[in-house]
């Protein structure tokens, strides 16, 4: 398996988790722009199950306008 980021194990409920992920992220300067819940999208376009997954689309404003200053196509990597 590829690591394109890093992982931490927590004892916790899923749900719980992503709700302490959101508010830890605020706490930080930033916002959820986008929630995905591919569990349910690949349920609903595919017919599949899959286990509990969801995407959180961060973003910190000041720090999104930085970047795309200093590079305008940093954008494609951004939520």
């Amino acid at each position: 398996m590829i690591n394109y980021g890093f992982t931490k194990k927590i004892d916790t409920s899923f749900e719980d988790a992503v709700t302490n992920v959101s508010i830890e992220l605020k706490k930080e300067g930033f916002g959820i722009l986008t929630q995905i819940d591919v569990t349910e999208k690949f349920a609903e376009k595919l017919g599949i199950d899959f286990k509990k997954y969801i995407i959180l689309g961060a973003c910190n404003p000041p720090s999104a306008h930085k970047a795309i200053l200093v590079e305008e196509n940093i954008g494609l990597m951004l939520p």
